[in-house]
């Protein structure tokens, strides 16, 4: 995983994506077991804590589970990887679509930039 870290964004939040994006991309799949918070903290360069505050949010969301004595795994409900998914792949259009519409396109000028790429 990039473990490259941004200066506007608190860096768990940072965590919470990168690790969100490699569940939704399949990267991480459903079912796998999690590295350990300090070997996740220490690969990613951060303070354990920090990383801890990131899984617990992911656990929030559904994405991961804790068993007592195995360690966190990647949930294995593809429903809810799926509704992630898609949700942040709506989040990229509309960033998408705003973008093109600062530069003057409208809707049906995006749709024919679009395809002339075909």
């Amino acid at each position: 995983m990039d473990w490259t870290f941004r200066n506007d964004l608190p860096i768990y939040s940072q965590l919470v994506d990168r690790i969100k994006l490699a569940i939704v991309s399949g990267a991480l799949p459903p079912g796998e077991r999690l590295a350990s918070v300090r070997d996740l903290a220490t690969e990613a360069g951060v303070n354990p804590n920090t990383m801890q505050r990131a899984l617990q949010e992911l656990e929030r969301q559904g994405l991961v589970f804790s068993q007592r004595t195995a360690g966190r795994f990647v949930t294995e409900d593809i429903t809810v990887i799926d509704e992630i998914k898609k949700t942040l792949a709506k989040g990229q259009i509309e960033s998408f679509l705003k973008a093109m519409k600062e530069l003057g396109y409208d809707r049906q000028g995006i749709i024919d930039l679009l395809k002339e790429d075909e």
